[in-house]
């Protein structure tokens, strides 16, 4: 049998969590990023930017059977953002020849509620940000490029390992207050991946996908009961004087109840277990 074939374009931290996955699952999986240096063994490397066209001619002649875009920025700058998630699609798509089946990482920064309320795939995108309206036009370019062979994962916070800021957050007794309520939507890396392979594997036996899923857990957590369930874990008492610095996640709770129905089943189904085994790790 053929190995299905993928190209991760943008193979960073989650593109390579995917890769090794992939590969040893039986799939060919080549790595796209600037610097390629660094992809381990059973993902074949290619060097070239999303956002500079001239350096995509590597491709040429080249198929794949599926394309995962999982681009980040190098920057919370407008420009940085269009450069990946609007530039970069049309620069790729533009290059690849064949129809393969493509993925987008994209991110729930889309929706603009701010009241606690509950959205899915379906409910009204009106970012506010220049984030939110680079990655909503983003995935309209993928919808004009590739039609119904596309499909977009809008991802919730990643954490995992090497992404534990909130732990050392916490860790240095950075609190919040308690009201108002800010939910937050979280994601552990591994189940990004995993996610991704699970649509992967569903458009290589030939199903059709949705538009788009949402990648987050089935848990949507005030921001101030995370923070402490953490502090208990690690012994520490918090300071929540001080409002969080950070609120571009807006104020929403998110449901996954797409992929649940698809037949996703999660390592970690709320913040207690993926922080809990992020804790535990030697």
């Amino acid at each position: 049998m053929t190995a299905h074939s993928v190209l991760i374009a943008g193979c960073g931290d989650l593109g390579i969590a995917l890769g090794l996955r992939l590969s040893v699952a039986g799939w060919a999986v080549t790595g796209l990023r600037r610097h390629p240096e660094a992809l381990p063994a059973g993902i074949q490397p290619i060097a070239a930017d999303l956002g500079d066209p001239t350096s995509l001619a590597v491709l040429r002649g080249q198929r794949f059977d599926h394309v995962v875009l999982a681009g980040a920025p190098g920057g919370f700058d407008e420009a940085a953002y269009r450069r990946v998630y609007v530039d970069g699609v049309r620069n790729l798509l533009g290059v690849l020849e064949g129809e393969p089946g493509v993925l987008m990482v994209g991110s729930t920064g889309v929706y603009h509620q701010e009241d606690g309320s509950w959205v899915d795939e379906d409910s009204a995108t009106e970012p506010r940000g220049f984030s939110g309206r680079a990655l909503l036009e983003g995935e309209a370019a993928l919808r004009d490029l590739a039609g119904d062979r596309a499909s977009v994962l809008r991802l919730g916070g990643i954490y995992g390992p090497g992404r534990l800021r909130l732990i050392s957050e916490v860790r240095a007794g950075v609190g919040c207050p308690h009201e108002p309520v800010r939910f937050t939507n979280r994601i552990h890396r591994d189940d990004a991946g995993g996610i991704l392979q699970f649509l992967l594997e569903r458009q290589a036996a030939g199903e059709r996908l949705e538009a788009r899923y949402l990648g987050v857990d089935c848990v949507p957590a005030p921001m101030w009961e995370v923070r402490h369930w953490l502090a208990e874990q690690l012994g520490v008492s918090l300071d929540d004087s001080r409002p969080l610095s950070d609120a571009r996640g807006g104020n929403k709770r998110c449901s996954n109840r797409r992929l649940l129905a698809a037949g996703y089943r999660f390592m970690y189904p709320d913040y207690r277990a993926g922080y809990g085994a992020l804790l535990a790790a030697p």
